[in-house]
This record gives structure tokens, sequence and C-alpha cells, in this order.
């Protein structure tokens, strides 16, 4: 049995139930598990020096669209918010193909890796008609090169311009062909026990974009196949208006009627819930995404995170797609919450604290996950190390558990570990080679727009 000692971190920030930190400490890990922390010394065949770092719980992504990667800093989108966006880009991202969804996920993930994130979801719903058969697949195998923990979703968009619908018709597939894919991939990915590095769930993309059969049959199969479910809601007004002019619902009403509501589903956004909207997700356990960043980018609105909280809905942290943050750091997206919610709320805005349990410990609820999130024995040896005796942090190290929201940190992290296996360290990524990846994604990435003149 293999075994590793992190000792002497100036500060672990366990995110346990009683909101440890501690002192001078040492964590204890044997294969993939932790099986101790505290102050106690321990023998391991490993010691790693953590006398200069603060040791946190790995991070947890909720929301993502990695496809986008490659279409980051556009000029031409960057005033427009979400429908417009999206049918400007949809122009774009009809030229995917396997090269281009595989390069674009090591980038993505590569990133969030670096920056702490141990655990990705990922939310792809684009399958041009020709050469789609595998984009999931290729990202399972991009986060398998990386070492990352990777929850992947089945998306899927059924409704095209011609029936209603936002995206143009040679992006939407049938509702057998959905299905099909859907339960290939569940059957061939998900693993559902403790410390899985592969989970699926299914994602039809939002109300705009599929159809009341896709919406209904997707949760029948969902809860058939033991997997969850999750699409975008309430992210816009423009939405909140297709849903009234279209079904005569208000879109969370909407999804109930489709049998989208319970502790298996958790939705994107969450914006323009009213307070008895919050209160029946906080009833019926249905978890949000908060995605601030992408939020400000489409002046889309603010999500009620304090209300929610303190309502009880389940909330985790997320980036959200590439192309609407034009970054994959779930790090930064801590400090950016804290700020907005300071903003937007004052003295009722959730903590930097609050914020790091939304991105670990809520997060893994969201997805469904009680074995990561926090620094205890029995989890998984998810975790990241931050070098603190810098400059930058002169005078602000009196709290630790606030850090990442008060303070913020801008540099890769000192040492990643997934599944008690360090996949960077120094800011490199180990699984891959950071050069080729990086030379390859712009190739890729310019041939994608050229694809699109």
């Amino acid at each position: 049995m293999s075994s590793v000692l992190i000792k002497n971190a100036q500060a672990i920030v366990t995110v346990d139930p009683q909101d440890r930190v501690l002192y001078n400490a040492n964590i204890l890990i044997e294969n993939n598990v932790i099986r101790y922390v505290g102050n106690e010394q321990q023998d391991a065949d490993r010691v790693i020096d953590a006398s200069h770092c603060y040791v946190y719980p790995g991070l947890v992504n909720t929301h993502h669209h990695l496809y986008q990667t490659f279409t980051r800093n556009l000029p031409q989108v960057q005033k427009m918010e979400l429908f417009p966006w999206l049918v400007t880009l949809y122009e774009i991202w009809r030229g995917l193909d396997e090269a281009c969804v595989y390069y674009s996920a090591l980038t993505g993930m590569g990133e969030l890796l670096k920056y702490g994130c141990t655990t990705c979801m990922d939310h792809h719903y684009i399958f041009p008609k020709t050469g789609s058969d595998t984009f999931i697949d290729q990202q399972f195998r991009a986060a398998e090169a990386l070492g990352i923990r990777f929850h992947a979703t089945r998306g899927s968009m059924s409704r095209g311009k011609s029936d209603g619908g936002l995206p143009p018709d040679d992006l939407v597939q049938t509702v057998d062909a959905i299905l099909r894919d859907s339960e290939r991939l569940v059957k061939k990915f998900h693993d559902p026990a403790p410390f899985s590095m592969r989970q699926v769930a299914l994602a039809p993309c939002s109300p705009f974009s599929v159809t009341s059969d896709l919406l209904r049959e997707s949760a029948v199969l969902a809860r058939e196949l033991g997997v969850r479910l999750h699409t975008h809601l309430c992210e816009t007004k423009d939405e909140e208006n297709f849903c009234l002019e279209a079904v005569g619902q208000r879109p969370l009403d909407y999804m109930a009627s489709c049998g989208w509501l319970g502790g298996d589903v958790w939705f994107a956004h969450g914006i323009h819930f009213n307070d008895e909207e919050l209160k029946l997700l906080a009833d019926t356990g249905t978890g949000v995404a908060h995605c601030p960043v992408s939020n400000m980018k489409l002046a889309s609105g603010v999500c009620r995170v304090p209300e929610m909280l303190e309502l009880g809905v389940p909330v985790g942290l997320a980036v959200d797609g590439s192309a609407s943050n034009d970054g994959s750091n779930l790090m930064a997206e801590i400090r950016t919450a804290y700020l907005l919610h300071r903003l937007h709320s004052s003295e009722k805005a959730p903590t930097g604290y609050d914020l790091l349990k939304m991105a670990t410990k809520g997060s893994a609820a969201v997805l469904g996950r009680t074995d990561i999130g926090s620094l205890e024995a029995g989890k998984a040896a998810d975790l990241f190390l931050l070098d603190v005796d810098l400059l930058e942090l002169a005078g602000a190290k009196k709290d630790p558990a606030c850090l990442l929201g008060t303070v913020g940190y801008g540099r890769p992290a000192k040492l990643v570990m997934v599944n008690g296996r360090v996949v960077a360290e120094d800011g490199r990524l180990l699984g891959v080679d950071e050069e080729e990846v990086r030379d390859r994604a712009w190739e890729l990435a310019d041939a994608l727009l050229e694809k699109a003149r």
C-alpha cells in the first residue's frame, strides 16, 4: 500500500462539518484515500513538505462548455447578450470536429487543474450532422490523460429554428438518436462507485433548444439508468419570455411539468427565480450551478445566492463555458463571486469561506458526490497546495479560510492531487506535454474560425 504524507502545512482548510482550520498540520494519504488529518506525526512512503503552503480541498466545477475554449475573446460578440451571442457563435461551432473537442477539453481542463480544480463537469450539446459520434468519448480521453475527475453530460438540442427554437436546424438531433447515444455513454463510462473518476448525466440544453418530449423522456431514462439531470434554466429574461409564449408557463413550472425537480436535478444559472420558486427548489433539493463571471459578461443578471443559501437550496460554483467566461479558473471565480455578492447584497452576502465551501462541498453535493469536497478521513485525496510565503500575500494571511474570496490568488497551485495522484506541480501539468497541446490548440482554433468565414 503506497502512502503520502503532506507535512507541516501552515494551514489546512478542511471544509469538514466543524469548519476546522488546522495549523502546522499533516495529511496522511494511503492509495487514493485520506486516512488522517491533524497535528500528529505520521510515517509514509513519500513526504511532501508543505511548510510554505496552505492546503485546500480540490475545487469542483459544476457547469462548463469545454468546446467553447477555441472561441474566446472574439471581438464580434463582446457586447452581446445570450440569444444574439448564441446565434452568432452557432455559425462557428457547427465546424467542430473530434480534434477540436479533444484539444479544447485538454486546454480547458488543464487550466482548471492548474488552479486547483480537481473535478470538472462539462455540458456538451453541439453535435454537427457528421463526425460527432464520439465527441463525449474524446472528452473522457482528455480527462484520463490529465488525471482529472470528470463528469460528462450528454447534452442535446432537438428544437431548431424551423420549430421555433434558437439553434440552426443542422445542429439539432432527433429524440431517438439523443436517447440512444445517452444510454450508450452511460453504459460505457458511468461509474457510480465511491471515488469514481468518470460519471455521466443527461443534459438537454435549454427550454429554447429542446422539445418537451425530449425533456420528459430524458427524465425517465436518467432515472431508469440511475444518473442525474442537468440543463440551463432561468438564465435570462429572454428565456422566461420564450417559455411564457411557447408553453404558457414560467421556466421552472415548465420543467416541473416535465419531471425535472428533485435531488437528482441541477440547473445552470438560476438567476430569475421568484420567491416561490426558490422555496420549491429548497423543498425538492433541486440544485443550482452559480456562474458569476458568465452572468456578468452576458449581462444576464445576479443569481440570488444569499437567499438560496438561507433557504437551503443546494448551490455549487461553476466557470460556465469558456466563451462566456474567457477562462477556466474556478479559483478566480471564488473571488469574483465574493465581490459580486458584496456589491449586490452587502452584509447579507456570503463570506469568502462560504464561497470556498460552495466551490468544494457544495459543488460536490450538486453533483451527487459525498466522497469529495472536504479534507477528512475517508474522503478521496483531492486537494491543492498554495505557496503563501509570497510578497503578494504579506499582511494577508490572517484568515486562510476566506483568503481565496477576499484576497484571491493569482498564480497556479504549487501542487494539485487527484485521487491520491499528483497531476500538477509548480504550475505544470504532469500528464500531457503542455507545449504540444498549446501549439495544436492554436492551430485548431485558427482552423475553426477559418471554416466559418
